[in-house]
């Protein structure tokens, strides 16, 4: 909306004290292998200017991000894979989150009767609704895995009804539900029986590593398949080969694997948030996200936090995140109230406190 947004065969060449210098142009930086200037409200005149001006015609956006990623090294390619997982996902994470707020307001506030009951306790409606709105939260949270695996097939442009389905594999009510592990002893949890070995029949819900880790291993697998079968089998050599087997490496090693590793990192930061040192923990993110935004790792927060929602039943990040924003766009306003030009000082009371 505001920036126009430029894949550099040659970023090196671009003089970008001069492209700043210019009156029109309030800034400029590099994210995810895009080098972006902006324009401002005015972009839009800007760019059918450039274009008369350039003679050259603007593409997708799919396209500008496909051309972008020769700019990428290892890591940003990993994070851009990350958001363009989770960003699908984000209305229905929304909605789960704004549901379960409210599910909260009427279920485990004791408001009422001098502070002994909850709204639910005291109204068969409320305690209904409740009942009800957790289908959706429900939904939305503990089948998380089968949304992820359809957003990393639909990314790497697979199958993504096998995603779907692997995806199910991975909450399906025959296994134990992850949230009932921890209160489950060992010999009580049901396990597949292959005679010389066994595996634990564990769900996977909620949980966004064991998810990512197994949808990743279906498109290769299909890739791999696809390239190798001939076309008048592949019809039913490729889904078949390629979801059985990302089952059996889901279940076996890949979804163990992943728990371990998610539950390892949600505790660090659950320590961090809640721990000794949370005024330092909390002072860091809040200086470090801002600038992390600008180079697009602040995509990974989204996996952190619903792994925290997971582990603890809540997140503390997405808070924080938001007083960031809030904190980064209230100069912006009193920059735009004051009418005071990017790097130009104005006779206005704010004005010291907003130059940049």
């Amino acid at each position: 909306m505001t920036r126009m947004r430029f894949v550099l065969n040659e970023p090196k060449k671009a003089d970008i004290k001069k492209i700043e210098a210019m009156k029109v142009v309030k800034g400029s930086f590099t994210q995810t292998g895009q080098f972006q200037v902006i324009i401002g409200n005015t972009v839009a005149d800007f760019y059918n200017d450039f274009v008369a001006v350039s003679g050259m015609e603007g593409v997708s956006k799919d396209a500008v991000k496909k051309a972008a990623k020769q700019n990428q090294n290892v890591l940003q390619r990993m994070i851009t894979a990350l958001a363009e997982i989770f960003a699908p996902l984000i209305p229905a994470i929304i909605t789960g989150g704004l549901i379960l707020g409210f599910r909260n307001c009427i279920d485990s506030l004791y408001l009422f009767e001098n502070g002994t009951k909850t709204l639910c306790e005291i109204s068969q409606f409320w305690a209904g609704l409740d009942s009800f709105l957790w289908l959706i939260g429900e939904a939305v949270f503990h089948m998380l895995p089968v949304g992820i695996c359809w957003s990393v097939t639909k990314k790497m442009g697979t199958t993504q009804m096998l995603g779907i389905v692997l995806g199910l594999t991975l909450v399906s009510g025959q296994l134990l539900n992850a949230y009932a592990v921890a209160g489950t002893a060992a010999a009580d949890i049901p396990t597949w029986d292959f005679g010389f070995f066994k595996v634990n029949m564990i769900g996977y819900q909620a949980q966004v590593l064991p998810a990512i880790l197994a949808a990743f291993t279906l498109v290769y697998l299909e890739k791999f398949f696809r390239r190798i079968t001939p076309q008048v089998v592949s019809m039913i050599v490729v889904p078949f080969c390629s979801l059985l087997l990302a089952v059996i490496a889901a279940h076996f090693v890949l979804g163990p694997i992943g728990w371990k590793i998610g539950s390892a990192i949600s505790s660090v930061v659950y320590a961090g948030i809640t721990g000794s040192f949370k005024i330092v923990f909390g002072a860091v993110f809040g200086f470090v996200y801002a600038p992390l935004v600008i180079t697009g790792l602040h995509h990974m927060s989204n996996a952190i936090d619903l792994q925290l929602i997971a582990d603890y039943g809540g997140t503390m990040l997405w808070p924080m995140i938001a007083l960031s924003n809030i904190a980064q766009g209230s100069p912006q306003a009193w920059r735009t109230a004051c009418a005071i030009p990017t790097r130009r000082k104005r006779n206005c009371p704010c004005a010291s406190t907003f130059i940049i």
